[in-house]
């Protein structure tokens, strides 16, 4: 008996070969996906939603239990209308005056003198610049508490060695943000550094050869040269610098706990006094509007850059 066996003409493929090379461009073509999906499952679960759950939230009053009863646009008009609302953008905006400008031109004077440092300790330097950066921050502002106390102060103890009076450096509306503003400005200003030297040493040191064949000073080089190339790095801190002062939280809160009379509650901290009265509505408006303030503010600083251009 004869079994007879199916043959396949010759040149043809399986169909079980034909369906592997699309398997494998078919898995080509997914692993870029799977290996994206990790982030962005994170990132939907921990910002996206977080978010759009906050800004529904918004547009209710809910107290952290119970149902939450819808208000519309009344959170958003309750503070609008609130002085304690305006007073806390203001205190951001004093701050914002008092550190800005003085941490610009102290931080890019000590990256010119980094930069053109002839020391081999220039990399010492650089860290030690960054150690306020990496200090706690709760820990530095309680050194501030007891720095800077009216009574047992060492700061008033120095003024008494001279002769002069206490000054109530926390207590005092006059002297509270002014003292608020040199701790943010000892505790960040390393940082800017770091940044604008990394914005000097990406200048092409053939400008400055060009510029001093042709007899520039380096004072005008300084003026005509540095500072142009190096205005987008500026930029950059400045709007840093604005998210960090507008969202300012810890240093009043341990400091002076907002006073006296309110005189330091900044608008991170009076955000944060909504949270504390479990005024969860009201509070994720606040923080929206704040989005809002700062992006604008962003936004017109980076316009002015470009009009520069």
């Amino acid at each position: 008996m004869t079994t007879a066996v199916a043959t396949r003409p010759a040149g043809t493929v399986s169909p079980s070969r034909r369906r592997r090379p699309h398997r494998a461009t078919s898995r080509r073509r997914l692993a870029p996906y799977a290996f994206v999906f990790p982030f962005v499952a994170l990132f939907v679960a921990f910002s996206v939603y977080p978010m759009l759950f906050t800004l529904q939230l918004s547009f209710t009053d809910w107290r952290g239990s119970g149902a939450a009863h819808w208000v519309g646009l009344g959170n958003y008009t309750y503070l609008l209308q609130n002085p304690a609302f305006w007073a806390s953008l203001g205190n951001s905006a004093a701050m914002w005056a008092l550190i800005v400008p003085v941490q610009m031109v102290l931080a890019f004077a000590i990256a010119v003198l980094l930069d053109n440092a002839r020391t081999r300790m220039r990399s010492f330097y650089r860290v030690a610049f960054l150690v306020p950066f990496v200090t706690p921050l709760v820990a530095v502002a309680q050194i501030w508490v007891v720095v800077f106390d009216q009574r047992y102060g060492a700061v008033n103890s120095v003024l008494n060695a001279v002769g002069l009076p206490d000054v109530g450096w926390l207590v005092t509306s006059q002297w509270a943000k002014p003292t608020l503003a040199l701790l943010f400005l000892w505790k960040t200003t390393g940082f800017i550094v770091i940044i604008l030297l990394s914005g000097l040493q990406s200048i092409d040191p053939a400008v400055y050869e060009a510029s001093s064949i042709d007899g520039a000073s380096r004072l005008r080089q300084l003026w005509s040269m540095t500072l142009p190339l190096v205005r987008r790095t500026l930029m950059f801190s400045v709007v840093l610098q604005t998210l960090a002062i507008f969202q300012m939280f810890a240093e009043p809160f341990v400091v002076t706990q907002g006073g006296p009379y309110s005189s330091t509650t900044t608008a991170g901290l009076y955000l944060y006094n909504h949270i504390t009265r479990a005024d969860l509505g009201t509070g994720a408006a606040n923080s929206f509007l704040l989005v809002i303030i700062v992006t604008v503010l962003s936004l017109g600083f980076v316009r002015l850059l470009r009009s520069e251009d």
